[in-house]
């Protein structure tokens, strides 16, 4: 498999108050197209941070972020909207769901950036939802649906544009076990039969079990093995 993100030389700080902390420190690696990766490590560890910049959600201080063969670091912030839009598909803890929308419009409501006709978008939204199991789900409301379904929703909108890369943000995080176990059949069936490279963040050793690749992350820097504490 041939890479599809490379990430070279990453810094990330934040200003608080009079204080800069510095949250990412020269972070390199690899991901290849396919991979199911987690990264893994302590709260506060930039771990969030890390797939926000990867998404083109924030910029870097300083470093390259390569997706395919564009270096988002270097776009507009018009043009990184534009590429956001059609190359990442996001999935959130909290779903992230419109409540005034049904499910088959949250579904629909990225390609509305894109050229396809309304019968087009009509169907790309429809087969998203077949992924994912709730056609007979398309005309409720996210009220109507429960947690699980809600999440279900969010991942057929963020397969919708058949995107590059998909990035989840604790997917499973407010999620009872059943309804995690089932979102985690579903992301591990993304990845291995539609071959979608997922990039998650996770403290959840079930979905961590499910992932090809773990890397660590902790005071600002990555790893492919576990932290040990010091004794």
């Amino acid at each position: 498999m041939s890479v599809i993100v490379s990430v070279r030389g990453l810094y990330k700080s934040y200003r608080r108050g009079g204080e800069t902390l510095s949250v990412l420190e020269d972070i390199n690696f690899d991901i290849k197209e396919g991979e199911f990766l987690a990264l893994m490590g302590p709260s506060g560890s930039g771990k969030s941070t890390l797939l926000n910049l990867l998404a083109g959600i924030d910029s870097p201080d300083k470093g390259e972020i390569i997706v395919g063969d564009v270096d988002i670091t270097r776009l507009s912030e018009g043009h990184l909207s534009r590429w956001r839009a059609l190359n990442v598909g996001f999935v959130f803890q909290f779903y992230n769901l419109i409540p005034v929308l049904t499910a088959f419009e949250n579904v629909e409501l990225p390609l509305l950036l894109s050229p396809l006709s309304k019968a087009q978008r009509r169907g790309h939204a429809y087969a998203a939802l077949e992924v994912v199991g709730l056609t007979d789900r398309a005309t409720h409301y996210p009220s109507e649906l429960s947690g699980g379904q809600q999440q279900r929703v969010a991942i057929a909108r963020a397969i919708v544009t058949d995107p590059a890369i998909i990035v989840a943000d604790e997917p499973t995080g407010d999620l009872d076990k059943r309804s995690a176990v089932e979102i985690l059949d579903l992301m591990t069936r993304l990845n291995e039969e539609f071959t979608k490279t997922i990039i998650m963040v996770t403290h959840d050793p079930r979905a961590a079990a499910r992932v090809k690749t773990m890397m660590y992350l902790d005071k600002g820097s990555l790893s492919s093995a576990p932290f040990k504490d010091t004794p």
